[in-house]
């Protein structure tokens, strides 16, 4: 089996951070089957890179990165306008690097990630090379499909047009099933982690590692993409509230993103000015640290798969609070988890209060008590989920002519 795998979820010279969940898939994968990538980058991103100085990508755009040929070709798009036609700018972007990798490569599969415009251009463009398709889908891509109606339409044909579809968890094949998709061609396949990698460890070797400077005051942690669906305008405001009520805490945030400036001025505003500490994007090898060295990791989602951040805090035996959103009840009893009521100030300060104090072995808020899981039920490793993807990619595998150019678009 040969994979010829597309999508916009993936490292590249200027997001060297960037879905690294989907890189260590794609790494795995690719030391059991063949394949080959394309990760388009958007023009946008690549100007802005460009301009801060960044070095233009070979004349071919082929990198190696991981011993997998990866090809970034240039996404060209309207911003902000014309959205329902992304998928016809993606398809057209990629096209003829996709058809070159269908003479050269020669894949028996088309593996996308991210429903639109991705998902949907892949389909188009493995309809047109005979080739079967199949789907893996994340969370926000099809859970927030009617906040953004634009999109809508590419999404459902391209969910309904692939030949199967991957879910990340039970709520999302739901989802899917409800846009359209036969329940058959669905298959829910939990991503894994590193357990070798994310364990247990001390909490103080794990600070002085990290520089941290010594404090009595507990340390709140947040990693995830500085976007409106990861809901940081909530949580600062909560975390407000948690100090003002008497309860000190330092909050790091990992990730960067667009809304970025915004919100460090949103904890300025706040007083939080010396307690909300952004460190920007980090390489992965840190990160055990950081859970290792925080006393509680929060995540206030609007929308969500199931988060690969908080299967990696509980193999790290960090409690957490998160919004019961999307799959995150389904992972519940995977570690010490709480769940909030989304997009609720109040309710995630009293979470995180509660947390903590009964980390400090003091009495609850008396609203409601915790119910801890006697011990960790570790997640499946990158390795055993991989092997089911490929068990379900091999279902598809079929023998078809192959499209040679000239192509039709």
């Amino acid at each position: 089996m040969r994979v010829l795998a597309i999508t916009n979820l993936y490292p590249n010279p200027y997001q060297p951070h960037r879905a690294t969940f989907k890189r260590h898939q794609l790494r795995i994968l690719g030391t059991r089957v063949p394949v080959e990538v394309i990760a388009p980058i958007s023009w946008t991103d690549e100007l802005r890179a460009r301009r801060m100085g960044k070095a233009p990508l070979p004349p071919n755009r082929k990198l190696n990165h991981d011993g997998l040929t990866v090809f970034h070709p240039r996404y060209y798009f309207s911003p902000r306008i014309a959205r329902r036609l992304y998928g016809h700018f993606y398809m057209h972007s990629i096209s003829r690097i996709f058809f070159k990798e269908i003479e050269d490569f020669r894949p028996d599969i088309v593996f996308a990630s991210w429903a639109y415009p991705d998902g949907w251009a892949a389909v188009q463009l493995a309809r047109a090379a005979n080739l079967p398709v199949v789907l893996q889908v994340h969370g926000s891509d099809v859970k927030l499909v009617d906040h953004y109606p634009s999109r809508r339409r590419g999404t459902i044909q391209a969910l309904t047009g692939a030949d199967g579809v991957i879910a990340v968890s039970q709520d999302l094949a739901n989802s899917a099933v409800h846009l359209g998709v036969k329940p058959g061609k669905v298959r829910v396949i939990y991503d894994g982690i590193d357990l070798a990698h994310f364990r247990p460890g001390d909490k103080a070797s794990a600070r002085t590692f990290l520089n941290l400077p010594p404090s009595e005051e507990p340390i709140l942690l947040f990693i995830g993409n500085l976007l409106h669906v990861k809901a940081v305008d909530i949580l600062l405001p909560a975390v407000a509230k948690v100090v003002n009520s008497g309860l000190p805490v330092q909050l790091y945030l990992i990730g960067d993103g667009p809304l970025r400036e915004s919100l460090q001025q949103l904890a300025k505003d706040l007083g939080l000015e010396s307690r909300a500490h952004f460190l920007g994007a980090i390489d992965q090898f840190r990160l055990p640290r950081w859970y290792q060295a925080a006393d509680l990791f929060v995540l206030p989602s609007r929308s969500e798969g199931v988060p690969n951040v908080l299967l990696e805090a509980s193999a790290c035996n960090l409690p957490w609070v998160a919004s019961r959103v999307g799959g995150i009840p389904e992972i519940l009893h995977r570690g010490k988890g709480f769940l909030v009521p989304p997009e609720d100030v109040d309710e995630l300060a009293e979470g995180i209060s509660t947390w903590l104090k009964v980390a400090a072995h003091k009495a609850t808020t008396g609203k409601r008590r915790l119910s801890v899981p006697p011990c960790f039920v570790p997640p499946k490793t990158r390795e055993q989920a991989v092997g089911e993807v490929i068990e379900f990619l091999s279902q598809f595998i079929q023998n078809s002519s192959r499209l040679t150019k000239p192509y039709p678009f």
